[in-house]
C-alpha cells in the first residue's frame, strides 16, 4: 500500500497539480489586490462613489439598530446582513483569474503549435 501511494504521489500529473496549487495560492493575493485596489475603485467611482465592499442589505438589525454606514459597523453591531458587494468583488476576482488562466493556456498552446516545447518544428 505504501508503494502504491508513492507511485501515485510521484506521477507527473499529481506533481503538476501540486505545483499549480502552490502557484495559484501565490497568485490569489496578486489578483485580490488588482481587483480591490485597481479595478473596483474606478468602477465604484463610475457608479457614484460606491465602495462594493460596503454594499449590503440588513436582514435583522443589531444593537444598536441601524442604519449602518459600513459593513464593518453593521457586523460590529451584530446585524445579520447579505453582503452582495463582497460577492461582486469575488465574481470580478474570479473573472480576472479565469481570464489570466485563459491567456496562459493560449500562450502554452501557441508554443506547442510552434514546436517550441517539444523541440520540433511542425
Amino acid at each position: 500500500m505504501l508503494q502504491e501511494f508513492k507511485d501515485f504521489a510521484m506521477r507527473g500529473n499529481v506533481l503538476d497539480l501540486a505545483i499549480g496549487l502552490v502557484i495559484g495560492s501565490a497568485f490569489t493575493p496578486i489578483v485580490d489586490t488588482l481587483v480591490n485596489g485597481i479595478i473596483m475603485p474606478p468602477i465604484g467611482l463610475l457608479l457614484g462613489g460606491a465602495d462594493f465592499t460596503d454594499l449590503f442589505m440588513v436582514l435583522q438589525a443589531g444593537d444598536p439598530a441601524g442604519p449602518y454606514a459600513s459593513l464593518i459597523e453593521a457586523t460590529e453591531a451584530g446585524a445579520v446582513t447579505i453582503n452582495y458587494g463582497l460577492f461582486i468583488n469575488t465574481v470580478v476576482t474570479f473573472i480576472v483569474v479565469v481570464f489570466a488562466m485563459f491567456l496562459l493556456v493560449k500562450a502554452i498552446n501557441r508554443f506547442y503549435k510552434e514546436g517550441s516545447v517539444s523541440g520540433k518544428k511542425n
